[in-house]
């Protein structure tokens, strides 16, 4: 089972960590004094959670996470935000609503993440063979929910436009073939708050963001 959160609170989390990390005040001026521009707060932030300025190492991941592979610029917020809106789909709008839903609150390589495990699930004989297929794999039996959001009983209402969009574009360039550099091929994945029991068994590959991934191996 993948376990996260349906809400936005590890966003939340992640902005208020990175305000004080930055040493940033919770509004910002649009303008110095003397005319100079100066970014705002929510600019700051995204580019810090997508690795694109540095933070405090007190931020930092933890130091026995595997060390991440440097990404091009493929992986920022700004390229995907001047890219034209994505369309699709049947499967289209399955993978861009378990983004959505599984990851919003993930830096841009974590939503990309989880993009690629639900791609490799589809790819692997042990799950099924659509992207819609896995991710409502479970979907109405007590416990079996591979995708928590999709048994927690709400609605699947994408109320943030700004994130539907960015998600839209992650899984419309993975359904296209980008390259999946950053899971290892991961099958399963889980947030840094919990400890499912597989996560002894299986072999870590990647943490990005919150979430910790791993790699199904057979006869586990």
């Amino acid at each position: 089972m993948l376990t996260t959160i349906r809400t936005a609170a590890s966003a939340a989390l992640n902005r208020c960590a990175l305000i004080a990390a930055l040493g940033l005040a919770a509004t910002a001026p649009a303008a110095h004094a003397a005319g100079a521009m100066i970014a705002p707060v929510d600019t700051l932030l995204d580019a810090a959670l997508d690795g694109e300025i540095l933070v405090p190492a007190s931020f930092a991941e933890p130091e026995d996470a595997p060390a991440a592979e440097a990404l091009p610029p493929a992986y920022t917020r700004a390229r995907l935000d001047a890219m034209p809106r994505a369309t699709g789909g049947k499967e289209f709008a399955c993978l861009k609503e378990a983004i959505y839903f599984e990851a919003r609150g993930e830096p841009i390589r974590g939503q990309y993440a989880v993009a690629e495990v639900i791609m490799n699930r589809v790819d692997s004989k042990r799950y099924p063979d659509t992207i819609c297929g896995v991710v409502n794999q479970g979907t109405g039996r007590l416990h079996a929910c591979q995708f928590s959001y999709t048994c927690d009983g709400l609605p699947e209402t994408m109320t943030e436009r700004r994130a539907a969009d960015i998600a839209g574009k992650i899984a419309r360039e993975v359904m296209d073939g980008k390259e999946r550099r950053i899971t290892g091929d991961a099958t399963h994945y889980h947030a840094d708050y919990v400890d499912p029991y597989w996560n002894k068994v299986y072999p870590r590959t990647a943490t990005v963001g919150t979430h910790i991934f791993y790699k199904q191996i057979p006869g586990a």
